[in-house]
């Protein structure tokens, strides 16, 4: 390589051996297949002469598939027995077209029934006041 490019070794977490040691500029495939899901740290030591940086990069992976959860919330205070709507799926990456959670049925909101209600009732009050006999 040229003796203007600088050496780079990645590390992921806190593991002593890196695992890459590269020539810049380059373009690197990190496969976080490899990782198990949940927060990771990259950290990537550049040399250049007797010159050395640091960059540290946080992220979360999540290879597996996304779980659902409705019915209890983080840190809830609850009692008696709770129902609970539980699914997991597939991101399905490799799709061009996705809409994201529509494979995962959830409960329509209250605020939906609460808007179709009063449409409801103004119908009603509408046809009752305008077309009585």
């Amino acid at each position: 390589m040229g003796k203007h490019n600088a050496t780079v070794f990645l590390y992921i977490d806190e593991e002593p051996d890196p695992i890459a040691e590269l020539q810049t500029p380059i373009v690197f495939n990190l496969d976080t297949t490899k990782l198990t899901d949940g927060e990771h740290t990259l950290k990537i030591i550049s040399k250049f002469g007797n010159k050395e940086g640091l960059k540290i990069i946080h992220f979360n992976v999540r290879n597996g598939p996304i779980i659902h959860l409705e019915g209890l919330s983080d840190q809830e205070t609850v009692n008696g027995v709770l129902p609970l709507m539980l699914n997991a799926y597939d991101t399905g990456k490799n799709q061009s077209f996705i809409i994201k959670g529509s494979e995962n049925p959830r409960t329509i909101p209250v605020w939906v029934w609460i808007i179709a209600l009063v449409f409801a009732a103004w119908g009603a009050f509408y046809l009752v006041t305008n077309f009585s006999l």
